[in-house]
């Protein structure tokens, strides 16, 4: 195999699994929607309740506890819709190709959240590598609707 088909055949492979992991990405939002939806958090206290039963968890005096006691537990209810409805946005927007740097900036603002709540666990440094790599490569340019809008409207932000 000559070098150049061998470097087609690696860029062509590096992009098909790095949509892959889009897609992947895509699922965890969208699962996370379902999820959510099912159990009622936007009409109940599940997430405060949550956020509370966190707090007792965590030490007294933690960025984590501060975070949780001065801000997620009084807001509550609009952070379960935010959450909620943001993991809709992102899932299908990922699975579409639609705006895909801004859906990944907005990703990794949730994620960082998570772990400012003290939701840190071993998934969340990939989940924010990922979302680090879907801002800087034009994925939703590969393949996806930010092709056909980038030609479109060439200079808009969102479809780069």
């Amino acid at each position: 195999m000559s070098e150049v088909k061998r470097h087609h055949l690696t860029g062509k492979t590096g992009i098909a699994l790095f949509l892959l992991g889009r897609y992947l990405f895509a699922s965890f939002f969208l699962y996370g929607f379902w999820h959510k939806l099912i159990k009622g958090w936007l009409w109940s206290d599940v997430m405060e309740r949550i956020f509370i039963k966190r707090l007792g968890e965590l030490s007294i005096g933690s960025f984590q506890a501060g975070y949780l006691e001065y801000f997620a537990i009084p807001f509550a209810m609009p952070i379960a819709w935010i959450v909620t409805i943001g993991e809709l946005i992102i899932g299908i927007s990922l699975v579409l190709g639609l705006a895909v740097r801004a859906n990944a900036a907005f990703a990794l603002f949730m994620v960082l959240n998570f772990a400012a709540g003290g939701y840190y666990n071993l998934s969340l440094p990939p989940f924010m590598l990922f979302a680090l790599l879907m801002m800087i490569f034009p994925s939703g340019r590969w393949f996806g609707m930010d092709k056909q809008l980038h030609s479109r409207y060439p200079d808009s932000i969102w479809f780069r």
